[in-house]
């Protein structure tokens, strides 16, 4: 089987698993009122996974490094997002709370890992 070089990245693999929470979590919105959240949520949690893989297929560290800074950019808008949906009650304390340290850590992620890949070029 093929296998693309961002399978491998544990970035991508920990922005998959935060993804698969989020899309869990949005499919739990059942308010009339909360579907453009939920949508909202579902498109910007995807979008870090998503510009981490465009990314990984670049030719260079540069333009990895942009992707990179797209996905962890998307980080922010899931964090607005989540904040926006818990300010409305659609998410509890403990679970925005989890969702805000997970997105947290992998935007630090992100960013240590762009630092290291441009440093090495």
């Amino acid at each position: 089987m093929a296998q693309f070089r961002f399978m491998d990245l544990e970035i991508w693999k920990e922005s998959i698993a935060l993804n698969d929470q989020l899309f869990n979590l949005a499919d739990a919105f059942t308010d009339a009122k909360s579907y453009r959240v939920a949508e909202q949520l579902r498109s910007a949690s995807l979008s870090i996974s998503n510009n981490i893989a465009e990314g990984s297929g670049s030719f260079s560290s540069k333009d990895f490094a942009n992707f990179l800074n797209i996905a962890r950019r998307s980080v922010f808008e899931t964090a607005n997002i989540s904040v926006v949906a818990h300010r409305k009650n659609f998410i509890d304390d403990e679970t925005f709370n989890q969702i805000i340290e997970d997105l947290d850590i992998l935007s630090r992620k992100i960013t240590n890992f762009r630092k290291a890949i441009l440093k090495n070029n």
